[in-house]
């Protein structure tokens, strides 16, 4: 067999690439901090827990009960009812009654300007409403651990951070949660170093995840808020990118001790809000979206059908069967890590060839929905921005 065989390079090719995606892996396991295990040592700032709602009836009494009883002393509450249609309201105002509630306080939404999507338009309502010296920006399906908020606050004085994101726990129930939503953490964690976030002013390394983002007042009014992202839908790393841009230090924790987040219960409701996010979250970015689609099919897909068709035909080769099987392998190893690690069902890491599958489902029907369909549908609202950020 000669070394320049063209067989041989592309399955070395491929064999190197997911390699270097385990590396990639093993060093962020190893680098991604977990939030001090104490309270603030230099002080108690007041923060300001921001929380958008929009049809949140099924979340939103377990995540403020949460929040309404953390150990920290000096914060305050605010939610705002961004135009629900279900119960949220009257949950809302349940909790403003209960004990506890003297925490909270509750804003009812401005309707939806044009150009800005849902989330960032209530968010903005929040920041301008807030008094604190640090903001928390926290989704209505989290579920927040009593010392949450006095150890981020730790981190955020210890690190001097500017923005404090974290990789939440994610709870997953269903088979479609189990498949597919464990894919954020295996594309974050195998395909960004995430120790070069905070080391290095490039806004092209960026993360930050939605569901948790802490700031400085200062830094969160010097980017513009929420305003400085109206239009994008995965708003959070835009954030991330501007507080870079502005000479901002952002650090990320492991934070499945401290918050769990439960995104989406159903099949559809996976589906819509995945193809919501992907192609936006690449910046509508044509070439890298097929990119994507075609590392996912030949690491991910491929080197099953090699194994399988070779040994159907009892062609136990290195080139046909071998390197295929270890590609395999490799991927099922950073999908096994990452369970362990971040408390992820074991059975979505063993059908990981599937999700991949289901994922160019995904970005074909983002794709398509952006450039041929009528805009992404989220909570009974159409964003369709022409691929183009705001």
């Amino acid at each position: 067999m000669s070394l320049l065989d063209p067989m041989l390079v592309y399955q070395l090719i491929i064999t190197v690439c997911l390699l270097a995606f385990l590396g990639i892996l093993l060093w962020n396991m190893r680098e991604l901090p977990s939030l001090p295990e104490h309270k603030p040592e230099t002080g108690a700032p007041l923060v300001s827990v921001l929380v958008p709602a929009r049809n949140e009836e099924n979340n939103i009494k377990r995540c403020i009960t949460s929040l309404l009883h953390q150990d920290y002393d000096n914060y305050e509450l605010i939610v705002l009812n961004d135009g629900s249609t279900d119960r949220t309201g009257e949950i809302l105002d349940t909790l403003l009654r209960s004990d506890g509630g003297a925490l909270l306080r509750i804003i009812e939404g401005k309707a939806l300007p044009p150009g800005w999507h849902g989330k960032a338009w209530a968010c903005d309502q929040l920041g301008k409403a807030a008094q604190g010296e640090l903001f928390l920006f926290t989704d209505a399906d989290t579920y927040h651990s009593s010392d949450s908020l006095s150890r981020s606050v730790a981190a955020m004085q210890e690190s001097g951070a500017d923005l404090l994101s974290m990789t939440p726990r994610q709870e997953m129930r269903s088979f479609w949660e189990k498949l597919v939503v464990p894919l954020i953490y295996f594309i974050l964690l195998c395909y960004l170093p995430l120790k070069l976030v905070p080391a290095t002013q490039a806004p092209s390394l960026c993360f930050a995840n939605g569901q948790f983002l802490m700031f400085r007042r200062r830094m969160y009014k010097r980017i513009g808020g929420h305003a400085a992202v109206c239009s994008d839908l995965v708003e959070d790393v835009w954030l991330c990118r501007a507080v870079k841009r502005r000479g901002g230090k952002v650090m990320s924790y492991n934070g499945i001790e401290t918050v769990n987040c439960r995104m989406y219960r159903t099949f559809g409701e996976v589906w819509q809000g995945f193809s919501k996010n992907l192609f936006a979250g690449l910046g509508y970015h044509s070439f890298g979206l097929f990119f994507l689609m075609l590392v996912t099919a030949l690491v991910y897909i491929v080197p099953y059908g090699f194994v399988i068709a070779s040994a159907t035909a009892a062609d136990f080769s290195i080139v046909y069967f071998w390197l295929p099987f270890l590609q395999v392998c490799i991927a099922l190893l950073c999908r096994l890590l990452i369970a362990g690690r971040f408390r992820q069902p074991i059975t979505g890491a063993l059908l990981h060839v599937f999700s991949q599958v289901v994922l160019l489902g995904i970005a074909v029907n983002s794709f398509y929905l952006v450039k041929f369909g009528n805009g992404s549908r989220w909570k009974g609202r159409r964003y369709n921005f022409s691929g183009k950020r705001g």
